[in-house]
């Protein structure tokens, strides 16, 4: 089970982005790799910065990518 009630669809995201890699969803966002993939595992939220600039770095709403999980 994840760590958080914050589900995400970046990897799906990524890869309807021509396989954008990890690393270049990171530079984009001005974050580390290791946060992209932390977040694609469902460790942790993102801060509310954080989830608009991945939308954007995909040109889409943050809820398009992030959601509520449901109990």
């Amino acid at each position: 089970m994840s760590a958080t009630p914050v589900g995400n669809d970046i990897r799906r995201w990524r890869f309807e982005r021509g396989e954008m890699t990890q690393q270049a969803l990171a530079d984009a966002c001005g974050v580390t790799r290791q946060t992209i993939i932390a977040l694609e595992a469902g460790r942790y939220a993102p801060s509310l910065e954080l989830a608009f600039r991945i939308a954007r770095a995909f040109g889409v709403g943050v809820e398009e990518v992030f959601h509520w999980r449901h109990a």
